[in-house]
């Protein structure tokens, strides 16, 4: 009987800790997927877009990565050029949904001097090579899945397992925009890049 007991105290307990810990999280996107009783196991942005006027832009992001076949990449490559950077994952949909208007969008600005760099979240290199090679991607992706430092590099930036996210950084290599989830339209993107290739560079 005591035994008996016990163990409903326990499953009690437990019920009582669990309706506390998820009436805590009620405001946390992952919380409300769980309860829609979706299956993704990331946080799919609204496509809202957030530009920041270059007196209110943080100081240059630095980072450092390697792409798929092992080169390395850094902020100093990009120096002086407006550089386009999207976090995604294969088996992300809104990524795959969003991939031929991002190279399409590269291959439109890479003769104004504009780059694209993709940050794969999650993905060894041979899987992001064949993603690339179904949607014909042909700007590189830092492998950023087993240590993140990409991520880690624009904290307070991207939010945390929002994917895609698709930033637009200046000639100095400041954070220009944001788009939190998928491009609501290719057109977006284009604005947002244009309006950072207009812009003059800083007196010396």
């Amino acid at each position: 009987m005591r035994q008996k007991v016990g163990v409903r105290f326990v499953v009690c307990v437990l019920v009582l800790t669990l309706g506390v810990v998820l009436s805590g999280c009620s405001n946390d996107p992952l919380a409300k997927q769980y309860r829609s009783g979706t299956s993704q196991n990331y946080i799919a942005g609204d496509g809202r877009v957030v530009e920041f006027a270059p007196a209110e832009r943080e100081p240059p992001v630095q980072f450092a990565s390697a792409v798929e076949d092992g080169s390395a990449v850094a902020s100093h490559d990009y120096e002086g050029k407006v550089l386009v950077l999207n976090f995604w994952y294969a088996g992300c949909p809104p990524c795959r949904a969003e991939a031929r208007d991002l190279q399409k969008i590269y291959e439109d600005f890479a003769p104004e001097g504009v780059d694209f760099l993709g940050v794969n979240v999650r993905d060894q290199p041979a899987t992001a090579r064949a993603f690339e090679r179904t949607f014909g991607i042909t700007y590189p992706s830092a492998i950023d899945g087993d240590d993140g430092t990409m991520q880690l590099a624009f904290t307070g930036v991207v939010a945390p397992s929002a994917v895609p996210t698709t930033l637009v950084l200046d000639k100095q290599g400041r954070v220009a925009s944001r788009i939190l989830g998928r491009i609501p339209d290719a057109s977006v993107l284009r604005s947002l890049i244009t309006t950072v290739l207009a812009e003059k560079a800083p007196s010396s």
